[in-house]
């Protein structure tokens, strides 16, 4: 009596397959690991360069080697750029308008954002949405001139004007992510509150409001980012210079740097460490808060 066999090692088996396709994946991840790492060298080297010639001394600053290391580390260029800048004010200046403008965006964007999500059937809202999106395509240069002479009309031409102003900007932008993000969160929780007589506004504050606090932070941290690094809305919009930021402030008394090179740099280095420490700790909950955005 005769049997058929069929070999085994004809029949692919389904084992095999995730392993191969985990390969092909590692093989195509390997541009975008090269692209990526050159892109990070693009950034650290040049902050390298800033740290390494702000703790240099004038004598090494004007060697010529950018690349070189302090040796030994001197703060006499850092404490000349304290005094010069008047590093406190301007620091104090640009907290304030990224403070205002982290609480604006927040809290305006996620009121406008709570009112178009729940009355999208509306007419009126749906449109101000698309409304908003449209402004996005809207950037400062281009309303640059009539933003200046309105501000100095009405007397805004300071600080309060600026933080003012970028909350204008940054609010289409953060009322798109938090209307992508209330999406994922039911009606029927908002139902409830009702039933037990809460007003819309303390459904707001007291229930939705608390639930949007992964992408408050995301919203709040790149506010905070935009806001401190501008450079053009403040040199344009402030009239006085001893109120102006730290940016403003780094090309205002560029030109008083001459040839001491540690001191310019010092400079750069106090105006952007804040920025990166914020960013540093804070990173996560921004990747966090766009990726459920995105997802949900």
């Amino acid at each position: 009596m005769s049997t058929n066999t069929v070999s085994t090692s004809a029949v692919p088996t389904s084992a095999g397959r995730p392993a191969a396709r985990a390969d092909r994946r590692d093989r195509a991840n390997i541009p975008v690991t090269i692209i990526l790492a050159v892109a990070s060298l693009a950034v650290l080297v040049p902050l390298l360069v800033t740290v390494s010639m702000a703790l240099k001394s004038t004598a090494q600053a004007v060697d010529g080697n950018a690349f070189s290391l302090p040796d030994p580390v001197s703060v006499a260029g850092v404490a000349e750029a304290w005094v010069m800048t008047n590093f406190p004010r301007g620091f104090v200046v640009s907290l304030f308008v990224s403070t205002v403008t982290v609480g604006g965006v927040i809290v305006l964007s996620a009121m406008a954002s709570y009112a178009i999500s729940r009355n999208w059937e509306r007419r009126l809202f749906r449109y101000s949405f698309f409304y908003l999106l449209g402004a996005m395509f809207l950037p400062f240069p281009v309303l640059a001139l009539s933003q200046v002479k309105l501000t100095g009309l009405v007397g805004l031409d300071n600080p309060a004007g600026v933080a003012l102003l970028h909350v204008m900007f940054q609010l289409s932008f953060s009322t798109l992510l938090f209307t992508a993000f209330l999406r994922s969160i039911p009606e029927e929780l908002e139902e409830s509150a009702r039933l037990d007589g809460a007003t819309t506004r303390q459904a707001f504050w007291r229930l939705v409001f608390p639930l949007l606090a992964p992408m408050s932070a995301t919203v709040g941290i790149l506010a905070f980012l935009h806001s401190w690094n501008d450079f053009m809305m403040p040199s344009l919009i402030t009239s006085d210079p001893a109120w102006q930021t730290l940016p403003v402030l780094q090309s205002i008394f560029q030109t008083q740097f001459s040839n001491n090179y540690n001191v310019a740099f010092a400079s750069y280095m106090m105006s952007m460490a804040p920025a990166i420490v914020v960013y540093l700790f804070t990173q996560r909950w921004v990747m966090s808060g766009v990726t459920q955005g995105a997802i949900k």
